[in-house]
């Protein structure tokens, strides 16, 4: 029989009314997400009727999304399954870091509301910018940004999309040179060049909140965007680090179905960690629980 991961989305994924029929078809998420609202005060009401606009800034984006991540995570659990490996793109990591019992949920929320916090700082101090580069290999696009003064590949997500950072004064220039080369460059609606040195300051800040922090071993695998294997070793060094290199999602995912993993449950917003797993391996089963469609699913 295969194994089942977890996998937890990040920062993009965000829409307007997010995690609300979780909150109410769950008794499990519903606590989450009061827990939140106890600390956070206007986090539901942001992720049940914030605007679009409202939720694209970082400050709330992460916090909501964390907390819907971990509500969906919750309401499986509550039903019966439990994962062999967990993950998390960007900020989901935190959230798979949380439910493996690494840090208590309190504990996990209050460095999310930091983490969004620095990342944002970090953002304002040094513009940068995003792009989602198709129909490249990775390869072409590390040829590509090598090209540029401050370019940088920092999503691996799938044989053929890498996102690249770079200064904002370059990249148009950046996107001309992928559409040069035959591939397809989307500009992404984010406020700043994150996992890449642009986030140097961010990254710093939040390995000094770390430090009074306790991490304990994760009760199931978790693996880490740094380096596409289970978190080892010195666990608060690898959560700084991820904040200012690359996210490594595809081996991530190679290395989880290379452990038996064929059924892939993404907790949280949106389809994209889905969507990306099936263009990395099209035989493992992939599915994303964020509403009470996805939670009715699981009892067929």
């Amino acid at each position: 029989m295969g194994k089942t991961a977890f996998v937890f989305s990040g920062q993009g994924a965000q829409y307007p009314g997010m995690g609300k029929e979780l909150y109410e078809n769950s008794p499990a998420a519903k606590a989450v997400f009061d827990m939140a609202e106890e600390i956070r005060p206007g986090t539901i009401k942001q992720c049940f009727e914030g605007t679009k606009e409202e939720l694209a800034i970082t400050i709330n984006t992460q916090p909501c999304v964390f907390i819907c991540d971990l509500a969906a995570a919750a309401a499986v659990a509550e039903q019966g399954i439990q994962p062999d490996f967990v993950a998390g793109f960007s900020l989901g990591e935190i959230a798979a870091i949380a439910f493996a019992g690494m840090l208590t949920y309190e504990e996990a929320f209050r460095l999310v509301c930091k983490r969004a916090e620095y990342m944002d700082k970090a953002a304002k101090e040094n513009k940068g910018a995003m792009a989602a580069v198709l129909k490249l290999t990775p390869q072409k696009v590390e040829q590509i940004c090598a090209e540029f003064d401050k370019a940088y590949p920092v999503n691996y997500n799938s044989p053929a999309q890498t996102v690249v950072a770079a200064a904002e004064e370059e990249i148009d220039a950046l996107c001309d040179r992928v559409k040069a080369e035959k591939g397809k460059a989307v500009k992404l609606a984010v406020s700043g060049a994150f996992h890449s040195p642009f986030m140097n300051d961010a990254a710093d800040a939040l390995a000094e909140y770390l430090k009074d922090m306790t991490l304990k071993d994760p009760t199931v695998p978790v693996y880490a965007n740094y380096t596409a294997e289970p978190y080892a070793g010195d666990y608060k060094a690898l959560i700084a680090a991820q904040v200012k290199n690359p996210v490594k999602w595809q081996t991530t995912v190679e290395n989880m179905t290379g452990e038996g993993a064929d059924r892939f449950i993404e907790v949280g917003v949106g389809k994209t960690l889905t969507g990306l797993i099936k263009k990395i391996n099209a035989d493992v089963t992939a599915v994303n629980i964020e509403n009470k469609e996805g939670l009715d699913s699981l009892k067929n």
